[in-house]
């Protein structure tokens, strides 16, 4: 495929968005003789999974160039990760360290036995989840937390601050039955190149209209009219891939309206979750690809990924309302309070010592609104509403409707070619036509 110059009349059908779903949708309807278009509000593809370049000043001379993954950039249950076999093929590194989320380079004032009663007390916690799940309960997951002036309810904060990267949101926001669908098989890997990287790369050939945010969608008559910033085209079928934070707002306008659309989106809203990309001198004082975690005693912490790939920088990750409310005040107010932290943990020392290099600030970007999506309590349900197809010809995916493997690319990149084999059977084609073309 080629990229058009210019927005095609009329097509067979119109993938809107040029995320990881938009792109798997593409690549599986490319491999039939249905006309298509791809049409993203952004000046480039990979939506969320986004790497920028950055040149590392090496300390014998000369440089080197990183990518740096402002959104997605684990290969989560990497075992049966979809994109970890397409990156091998592709010809990108596969690296296999260990992630440092389950231990720390520092105690910070804890004992190895404290850590051990940390990690009990979650587990307790995941199985009060699940055995609340099994009775047919919905309710907060923070329901189940245990009573906080117990032993193990000492550690519910720093619970919630994991919540608030693994969900964008604390526990009392999150569906107890939409946390225990999650599927994880524990292992996770990254991608030496960024992760980002690899998602354009598989959907470079994807005909994709930039700078082409959508605005309504006529479904009066019998073919679907799709209204764009570039114009108008005609399509027999649409496959919707935009954040549910854009759905919920109604962000695209349907004619006649879709309030039940809306409805379902607006139960799966995203969280937050911000990374701070900054270098530190003096980093061999680390252990490579190892974490600091901040205070114990609240959720209004960061983590720091301390050497990523061996390299002389720490990854700053805030996450629920913390990262709200630093978006709020802007993206210096990120380096100020990691700063705050790591002095206070590692000495004024380090107030010298580091240096910012990017802030993802996925919350203020107008096209996401948001970094991934958790279900609100009693909202389980949710995602597979946000999956039933309209009139059999809008199919919607992404990440969010993905029933177990939500937050993550290869879970929006399965939805996309489910909702391209769900267009192309409606269209009247057999299913193997949509057989996915090998990784190049």
């Amino acid at each position: 495929m080629t990229q058009p110059r210019f927005l095609p009349a009329d097509v067979d059908v119109v993938v809107i968005g040029a995320g990881a779903a938009g792109l798997a949708a593409a690549r599986r309807l490319a491999a039939t003789n249905l006309s298509l278009v791809v049409l993203e509000a952004r000046d480039r593809i990979g939506g969320r999974a986004h790497t920028l370049p950055h040149r590392l000043t090496r300390r014998r001379g000369g440089s080197l160039e990183v990518g740096l993954d402002m959104g997605a950039g684990w290969l989560h249950s990497a075992d049966e990760n979809v994109m970890q076999a397409m990156g091998r093929a592709a010809g990108f590194t596969i690296d296999q360290t260990p992630p440092p989320w389950r231990s720390a380079a520092l105690s910070l004032g804890l004992t190895e036995k404290e850590m051990a009663a940390f990690g009990a007390a979650f587990e307790a916690f995941d199985e009060r989840v699940t055995a609340s799940v099994a009775d047919g309960r919905d309710r907060p997951a923070s329901d189940l937390f245990a009573a906080a002036d117990s032993d193990e309810g000492r550690w519910n904060a720093r619970m919630d601050a994991v919540c608030g990267a693994l969900n964008g949101a604390r526990f009392d926001q999150v569906s107890s039955a939409d946390y225990d669908a999650y599927r994880d098989t524990g292992v996770n890997w990254r991608v030496g190149e960024g992760y980002g990287r690899l998602v354009s790369h598989l959907g470079a050939d994807a005909p994709a209209v930039l700078d082409c945010p959508v605005t309504r969608i006529d479904r009066t008559g019998a073919r679907l009219v799709v209204h764009s910033r570039g114009g108008t085209v005609e399509a027999r079928a649409v496959v919707l891939t935009v954040p549910t934070s854009l759905l919920a707002a109604e962000a695209i306008r349907f004619d006649p309206p879709l309030p039940e659309l809306a409805e379902a989106a607006a139960g799966v809203p995203l969280g937050l979750a911000t990374k701070l990309h900054m270098t530190v001198t003096g980093a061999e004082d680390f252990v490579a690809d190892s974490q600091l975690w901040g205070r114990t005693d609240t959720a209004q912490t960061g983590a720091y990924h301390l050497r990523p790939f061996g390299r002389p920088m720490i990854e700053g990750y805030f996450g629920a309302d913390l990262a709200w409310g630093l978006e709020a005040e802007g993206e210096a107010a990120f380096f100020d309070f990691a700063v705050g932290e790591i002095v206070g943990l590692l000495g004024s020392d380090f107030r010298k010592r580091l240096a910012p290099v990017a802030t993802s600030m996925w919350g203020a970007e107008p096209w996401s609104r948001g970094a991934y999506s958790h279900c609100l309590p009693g909202h389980a349900g949710d995602r597979a509403r946000l999956r039933q197809p309209v009139e059999n010809r809008i199919f919607i995916a992404g990440e969010a409707t993905a029933p177990d493997f939500y937050g993550t690319v290869h879970g929006a990149w399965m939805e996309g070619e489910r909702a391209a084999v769900e267009a192309i059977t409606a269209l009247g084609l057999d299913r193997w036509e949509s057989e996915p073309r090998p990784a190049e």
